[in-house]
């Protein structure tokens, strides 16, 4: 017999799978700022090399995630984790694979002839800068903070996305 929950429990379960979801998706939008700045920067990759950078650094923060949590969940739990489990890691740590997905779009459209490299590139670092300021204000109005409050909280994240961008301007690469 299957245990059945309650409509509360089902909600607090959809919510901690879209907060870990969009946790996800904000640690790859932070990391990929970085990478789609120093590209930017970079007089020397094609479009391939970009897309590749890309493509890999996406990949690579997935499969960390995914090896991160199934080793900890021997350490936490005591046992080996559950398809179910590995199934939810999958799910919830996906978004690091899809913020991978407008940069690569638009590098593909600079192969394509439709725009310059660097313009893809910088691009990209605003659309991510932008999609850190969306989850910004979607969690402002959640919350009830109204729409000054949910802009408070949007350009909070985007200083912060421009500030990663700064960081990395900052260097030089």
């Amino acid at each position: 017999m299957t245990e059945s929950k309650s409509p509360e429990a089902a909600a607090q379960e959809r919510a901690d799978v879209l907060r870990e979801r969009l946790k996800e998706r904000i640690y790859a939008s932070l990391t990929l700022l970085a990478v789609l700045v120093s590209l930017a920067q970079s007089r020397h990759p094609g479009p391939t090399a970009a897309a590749v950078s890309v493509a890999v650094t996406a990949l690579g923060l997935w499969l960390a995630t995914l090896v991160a949590d199934l080793q900890a969940r021997p350490v936490a739990h005591g046992r080996m984790p559950r398809l179910p489990e590995i199934r939810h890691t999958v799910f919830t740590s996906s978004p690091l694979l899809t913020s991978a997905v407008g940069p690569l779009l638009l590098i593909g459209l600079s192969a394509a002839g439709v725009l310059e490299l660097t313009t893809a590139l910088w691009v990209s670092v605003g659309s991510e800068v932008a999609a850190l300021a969306f989850w910004g204000f979607t969690g402002g109005r959640r919350v009830g903070a109204g729409p000054l409050g949910a802009l408070v909280t949007a350009a909070l994240n985007a200083v912060i996305g421009v500030g990663v961008v700064a960081v990395k301007l900052a260097a030089g690469h």
